[in-house]
């Protein structure tokens, strides 16, 4: 008869290898369901109801749009919200976002980009619930979390129900950058976060309420539906194209940190088949990469440095992530070498990087490991502040 103690030793050491072979089961992007696509969640929440959305090309349901995933299900959408970039995501950054009626359905088209971020009580009166569906990038100045959240507040401000279908965030993993001083507060930063948030949209709609970042926000019926079969450290290429200069993965992980470059003379390759994965300059050679932009309606109708040759570096290939400051001050050192002013906008650089002390630490000649420490014990903070909103592990 074998030996009871040895066989329930066998026993236990088979239990945990199933089980250490159980979680370390690989979950795929194919694997990830999305808020909208577990429409058994969310379908009950709209019926009966005068639904409004708040979406744009990335809205997708299993290759259908969810206006049309919507209408198919007999769900009476009555108003489509339009943020930058536009419904059809085919506006250029910053282009004017017209009021219009959608060719397809019929359905009107608010704009709440530019002058009016936030619809009129008469519009909200004709809506019981607004539906927020929206790929976002992780990124603080990335705008479609600031449409966000004028849209929570007048929803709070009109007893209207609000929902979110969330979406993974392709930059996840990363909690990094500044905290934003609300002195600077503006509508490429709205909340006193960093600039890699690490939250999803559905997160951090969940701690603008509970922090109260919106006017009236214990008022607010806020309902969110989170991603099934997802990890915020899980890489996740986008489906859709975000808007029109993050046309892939790559620009959308080197986003957070060539940004910047908007605020100075260099060019981040708006008016090329790779913007936001190249830096150049036509009086500073910035390297040997050789790059001309040229005006693209619909992603960069008049680019900056348009039809010059530039030099610069090609980044397609870098394997930079997060946010990484090192050509960013290098490019700062090379144009004080020249004698040319690099921080062109100042006030815009503050703007995204939410605080001036960031500009500042550069013009000082800070190192980098200097400037990485000055954000270490906000980011500390923030950390702790948010746990009570995150719906997936750390």
């Amino acid at each position: 008869m074998p030996n009871v103690r040895v066989v329930c030793l066998a026993l236990a050491i088979l239990v945990f290898s199933l089980s250490a072979c159980a979680s370390q089961t690989k979950v795929s992007q194919a694997d990830i369901q999305t808020g909208a696509t577990q429409s058994d969640r969310y379908l009950p929440l709209l019926k009966g109801k005068r639904v409004a959305l708040v979406v744009n090309q990335t809205s997708q349901v299993q290759g259908s749009h969810l206006v049309d995933f919507l209408l198919s299900k007999h769900i009476n959408v009555v108003r489509i919200f339009a943020p930058e970039h536009g419904f059809r995501g085919d506006h250029d950054a910053g282009a004017h976002v017209s009021n219009a009626i959608d060719s397809k359905t019929g359905i009107q088209i608010t704009s709440i980009y530019g002058k009016n971020k936030k619809p009129s009580k008469d519009i909200m009166d004709q809506i019981d619930i607004v539906v927020f569906d929206i790929q976002d990038v992780g990124v603080r100045f990335y705008t479609y979390i600031s449409s966000m959240h004028y849209m929570m507040e007048v929803a709070a401000e009109s007893n209207t129900q609000f929902l979110v279908l969330d979406r993974p965030n392709p930059n996840g993993k990363f909690t990094d950058g500044p905290i934003l001083d609300m002195d600077y507060q503006s509508f490429v930063g709205m909340h006193p976060i960093p600039l890699l948030h690490g939250m999803t949209v559905a997160e951090l709609a969940l701690m603008i309420k509970g922090e109260n970042w919106i006017i009236n926000a214990s008022k607010l019926e806020l309902f969110t539906i989170s991603n099934a079969n997802y990890k915020r450290s899980m890489p996740y290429e986008l489906p859709v194209a975000p808007s029109p200069n993050l046309p892939n993965s790559q620009a959308v992980k080197l986003y957070p940190s060539l940004c910047f470059f908007e605020a100075t003379p260099v060019s981040i390759g708006r008016g090329t088949d790779f913007p936001f994965q190249v830096v150049g300059h036509n009086e500073v050679p910035l390297g040997k990469f050789s790059f001309t932009p040229n005006s693209r309606p619909g992603a960069a109708l008049h680019p900056k440095l348009q039809d010059r040759t530039l030099l610069g570096i090609n980044l397609q290939q870098s394997t930079q992530q997060g946010l990484d400051l090192e050509i960013f001050i290098k490019t700062y050192q090379a144009f004080s070498k020249a004698g040319v002013t690099f921080f062109k906008h100042p006030e815009f650089m503050d703007k995204l990087a939410g605080t001036h002390k960031l500009r500042k630490a550069i013009e000082e000649g800070q190192s980098l490991q200097q400037i990485q420490e000055s954000w270490q014990l906000g980011l500390q903070s923030f950390k702790q502040q948010r746990k009570p909103y995150l719906l997936y592990p750390e």
